[in-house]
């Protein structure tokens, strides 16, 4: 089964949607407009839509036949705090917010899909339509599911998916097992006493101190963390002070952590706390940290990830499938679904050329050619799965 003829038919219609939303970003927890907008054409389709589902997220509904077997089909709808540097027609109406992570294409991709099988209802059971908010770094996956989204709309199995920026167009990537890492965020708070900064000897430096925590918490995946697992630690902020001739009295490292285990997560959230009291108190000072689990790692079903795997073969050809890419050092809160059913995540090239761009870039935007592949990857799960 290659390519959904009737999805390839409505890829205008797609990019047309895709691009409205675009040009309409909203951050997490806000996404208003686009939920409106997801509703209204759920509805046109003739799917049972539900709303305020994890605040601002939408489930639609659509039935078909007797058999009282169910399927999840996922996709995010928040943008990034990012000022776009795009100048075409469709760029971001909003100062500081854009579509930097193509969910404005993963959005697009589950309404083809909803649009093609409320249409042909070539299905026996029923299928969720899953449309997320705050998937960036704000647990919309986790608000839904805490909301009662698989108690209400129970699903067997549940699938989602990311484009590739530098992937060919026509191409998926499944993995299974661990497929994304988890991430963590920290803050360490280090206690010090202010001075003068001509009399150094009066106090105790906390900026000093800082950047002696941030080289020893290096240490911690090079020592602590077995070397066959991967891992990494990286401290992004140092804060303190605000006078050129002030030590300052406090002082904060802030940064993120990420691994494919709960276990080494824990491990080095441990160890991290161990560290910087260890360092600061050499030092004279104090230090206080706080660590923060957001994501768990996203880890993909077995079973599910074959199946997933089998479905792009049919789409695109077993040669267009990668089912060993290298394991993703981001994290994905699809991950808090994965942790209640299983299911699985995978990749859709977004192009090597055209789209190539990276990610939560600026210069950013989604291949509207990859829609009709993501769709119609989205209904042939449908077809297959539920097939009369």
């Amino acid at each position: 089964m290659p390519l959904v003829k009737r999805l390839a038919e409505l890829a205008d219609e797609m990019t047309a949607w895709r691009r409205d939303i675009h040009a309409h970003p909203e951050l997490g927890f806000q996404e208003q407009r686009t939920s409106d907008f997801v509703a209204a054409q759920l509805q046109a389709f003739g799917v049972e839509v539900h709303r305020g589902i994890g605040r601002t997220g939408v489930v639609g509904v659509l039935r078909c036949g007797s058999s009282g077997r169910t399927l999840g089909l996922r996709a995010d709808m928040d943008c990034l705090p990012i000022e776009e540097q795009n100048s075409f027609a469709y760029k971001s109406k909003h100062s500081g917010r854009m579509h930097a992570c193509g969910h404005d294409g993963h959005t697009t991709m589950l309404l083809g899909a909803a649009k093609y099988l409320a249409e042909s209802r070539d299905f026996d059971g029923t299928v969720n339509f899953v449309f997320q908010p705050a998937e960036e770094g704000l647990g919309g996956a986790k608000a839904m599911v805490e909301d009662g989204l698989f108690r209400r709309f129970p699903c067997e199995a549940i699938f989602g998916m990311h484009n590739r920026p530098g992937m060919p167009l026509g191409r998926f990537a499944v993995r299974s097992g661990p497929m994304m890492a988890g991430g963590a965020f920290f803050d360490i708070d280090i206690e010090g006493r202010g001075a003068h900064g001509a009399r150094p000897e009066a106090g105790i430096d906390s900026v000093l101190v800082a950047a002696h925590v941030t080289a020893a918490l290096q240490s911690i995946v090079a020592r602590n963390v077995r070397p066959v697992d991967t891992a990494v630690l990286s401290v992004t902020q140092i804060h303190g002070g605000n006078a050129y001739n002030v030590i300052p009295q406090s002082a904060r490292l802030s940064g993120t952590v990420r691994a494919f285990s709960e276990e080494v997560m824990q491990l080095i959230g441990r160890n991290l706390a161990r560290v910087a009291e260890g360092v600061a108190a050499g030092f004279g000072a104090a230090a206080k940290a706080d660590f923060r689990v957001i994501f768990p790692p996203t880890i993909n079903d077995a079973k599910e990830a074959d199946y997933a795997a089998g479905v792009c073969a049919d789409v695109v050809g077993a040669g267009n499938v990668r089912r060993d890419p290298a394991l993703i050092m981001a994290s994905e809160d699809f991950a808090f679904m994965l942790n209640e059913v299983p299911g699985c995540y995978i990749n859709i090239g977004n192009g090597d050329g055209e789209g190539a761009c990276e990610v939560h870039n600026p210069s950013y935007d989604f291949n509207d050619r990859a829609l009709p592949y993501g769709a119609s990857f989205f209904a042939r799960l449908v077809e297959t799965r539920l097939a009369k």
